[in-house]
């Protein structure tokens, strides 16, 4: 066979089929919520560290401009999410 350039130039800008496209996205999708979960866990130990410097939830969220609600919540999703990970059952 031949090389035929142009024909090839235009297999390459056909998209890709759609089974494939959302493959790539669900995969993207994984990636970003493994990468928001890690950003996740390293803020709430950086807040861990600030109640630990400034004494109390609310200085920390005084310090940051932000509700004590919020910076409660913050660590407590992350302490259930500590919690469930270490319940977690290995498969080894």
């Amino acid at each position: 066979m031949h090389p035929t350039p142009l024909l090839d130039m235009v297999d390459a800008m056909e998209p890709k089929p759609w089974r494939e496209r959302i493959a790539d996205e669900d995969e993207l999708l994984e990636q970003l919520n493994r990468l928001a979960s890690e950003s996740a866990a390293r803020r709430a130990q950086a807040l861990r560290d600030g109640v630990e410097e400034l004494g109390s939830i609310a200085e920390v969220a005084r310090d940051l401009g932000k509700s004590w609600q919020a910076i409660d919540q913050a660590l407590r999703r992350d302490q259930r999410k500590q919690a469930s990970a270490e319940g977690a059952t290995t498969t080894e």
